[in-house]
């Protein structure tokens, strides 16, 4: 006979690892309007998405930098160029990471405890924190892109592609392992904690020497700046998450939104120094 009293409750079994697939779908799906249909919503899944994160970042950047040469060659000026390089990603995203950076300001501008700024960021009205951040950060980036298309489209479609990259970047560093969610719900629970801090660590290295490599038409100095670049606007989004985990207790969808915009912009802006 079989003893059915007492005892340990089996182990739920381990969901199987994501496929490459699986994990680009995820990627794809979650942070692009591509009509990419997401086959796996677990954590399996979404560690492999943020791993690619990077990825959707050079795909988002190559596309703005070509939207961008394309109007360069039928005869327009740097500024509508940025312009229109800037539109890129937001209507690739649904201006996603664009309404988190407002909605973070606002919960940060508030000034109130944690919960009440949650709920101030779930609103789905923006602040005057929100509009003037917003305000700020695009024309940031819209003038630091006409600045390096000014120098030729070369420069302006690296830095496009760096900064998307950085951006993206930022969130695989915003999900590894250590970083709570500051709420149950939502997709920055769906992904908080889910990479490996050293695999995080990882795709922050490859991501790094890729904008090196990319940046390398302007010779060492080039190589330099572009890996000074990558370091500065990840080193920036750090700051911001850190700020975030102190006031909110974790990280949220929106929190994830404003990290990719403070990465990308501060990217290109050191892009310009050059």
């Amino acid at each position: 006979m079989t003893d059915t009293t007492g005892g340990p409750e089996p182990a739920a079994p381990r969901p199987a690892p994501a496929s490459a697939g699986d994990a680009l779908r995820f990627a794809f799906g979650t942070l692009t309007v591509l009509p990419v249909r997401v086959a796996r919503w677990d954590r399996e899944a979404a560690r492999g998405g943020m791993v690619w994160a990077p990825l959707v970042g050079a795909v988002t950047g190559l596309c703005a930098a070509v939207l961008g040469g394309v109007l360069l060659l039928l005869g327009a000026g740097p500024l509508l160029a940025a312009v229109a390089t800037v539109a890129v990603p937001a209507v690739l995203t649904r201006a996603l990471h664009l309404d988190g950076l407002a909605d973070v300001a606002d919960g940060l501008g508030s000034g109130k405890p944690a919960g009440e700024a949650l709920r101030i960021m779930k609103r789905s009205d923006i602040g005057p924190f929100g509009v003037v951040t917003l305000l700020l950060v695009l024309l940031a980036q819209t003038a630091a892109l006409a600045d390096l298309y000014g120098a030729g489209w070369p420069y302006g479609a690296v830095g496009a592609a760096a900064a998307a990259v950085t951006a993206r970047c930022a969130l695989t560093l915003a999900a590894r392992s250590g970083v709570p969610a500051a709420r149950p719900e939502g997709l920055g629970a769906a992904v908080a904690g889910v990479v490996p801090e050293r695999v995080a660590l990882g795709v922050a290295a490859v991501t790094v020497a890729v904008c090196a490599v990319g940046s390398a038409y302007g010779g060492l100095y080039g190589v330099v700046l572009g890996m000074t670049a990558a370091l500065a606007g990840l080193g920036a989004a750090e700051l911001l998450l850190r700020h975030c985990r102190r006031r909110f207790g974790g990280v949220t969808g929106d929190v994830f939104g404003a990290l990719a915009e403070t990465a990308g912009t501060v990217a290109l802006v050191v892009l310009t120094l050059g």
